[in-house]
């Protein structure tokens, strides 16, 4: 009988001394190498056999990768490498951030988040990451150091399918930043597993909403699904009703029913497409109520 779990294979563990070393080192030994931080995704990986790296480089200790910083005019900065249980208990982060918060609370365990990283989940380019949503309508844009040097990366262009972003060989992210949410928000995470906890989502629902003026209803909504499209998926339709339309119980259904009607889930082990795409309609709706409930 075939081990379903054959344990870690041999690698060699590098601890560079800058980014810069790390850098050319992942350059220098492309397809064989990887960036190691929190390591939740890595170590499984590799001990079931998907990946066979031969070297993981150690980047969590490089000056800025564990640190949080909030500056009212600029914004928000979390290190690459800061857990996600840090993250969810920063004071700034929730009073300023707290959607951010909930959605890292939403992740596996305790005991995993003091390992896991946002920056990580973002990275591994999976459909259902839990954080993926809430960085991406807070406005997350990413720090990347490669071979290159500095540069940066928003996340609306960063993902190209499952497991696959834009990051290239020698790239190391080292942040992720946040401006200052708009004046009046509110946003609401609502995952659906296959239990209470510790579960990747069947659908996960990220929504944000504020006034503004520009928009012929007087608000702007954001809407983010997971594990409904080979990438996070924005629901541009459902956002554009509520932009055009004056926000009732209606119009909350109709933008509810778009963002059911334009994702294109799959069937897989934990659920079938069709089931997905009602949930999408259920918890979407769910998720307006409540944002609408707090800044209307």
């Amino acid at each position: 009988m075939n081990n379903a779990h054959p344990g870690l294979p041999e690698f060699d563990y590098i601890k560079p001394a800058t980014l810069a070393e790390a850098s050319q080192f992942l350059v220098q030994h492309e397809n064989e190498s990887r960036p190691f931080m929190g390591g939740t995704d890595i170590i499984v990986r590799m001990r079931d056999g998907f990946w066979k790296d031969k070297y993981l480089v150690e980047v969590k200790h490089l000056e800025g990768m564990t640190s949080i910083h909030f500056d009212p005019v600029k914004g928000l900065t979390i290190g690459a490498a800061t857990s996600m249980n840090n993250v969810a208990a920063h004071p700034d982060i929730q009073r300023y951030y707290p959607l951010l918060a909930e959605a890292a609370n939403s992740v596996a365990s305790y005991q995993l988040r003091n390992r896991a990283t946002v920056v990580g989940n973002i990275c591994n380019a999976s459909p259902a990451g839990d954080t993926t949503g809430a960085s991406m309508v807070l406005g997350g844009v990413l720090s990347v150091h490669g071979a290159g040097g500095l540069r940066t990366e928003p996340l609306t262009t960063f993902f190209l399918g499952p497991g696959k972003t834009v990051l290239k060989p020698g790239d190391i992210v080292t942040a992720i930043t946040f401006p200052i949410p708009p004046k009046g928000w509110a946003g609401k995470y609502i995952k659906l597993g296959r239990n209470a906890l510790s579960d990747l989502s069947i659908v996960g629902v990220t929504v944000l909403g504020y006034p503004d003026a520009a928009t012929k209803s007087g608000y702007r909504f954001h809407i983010v699904l997971a594990s409904v499209a080979p990438v996070p998926f924005v629901a541009a339709a459902a956002e554009a009703v509520l932009a055009e339309k004056t926000i009732s119980d209606d119009v909350l259904d109709a933008a509810a029913a778009a963002a059911m009607d334009g994702c294109k889930p799959i069937d897989d082990v934990r659920s079938s497409a069709r089931y997905r795409k009602l949930m999408v309609r259920n918890l979407t709706r769910k998720a307006l109520d409540e944002v609408w409930t707090k800044i209307k």
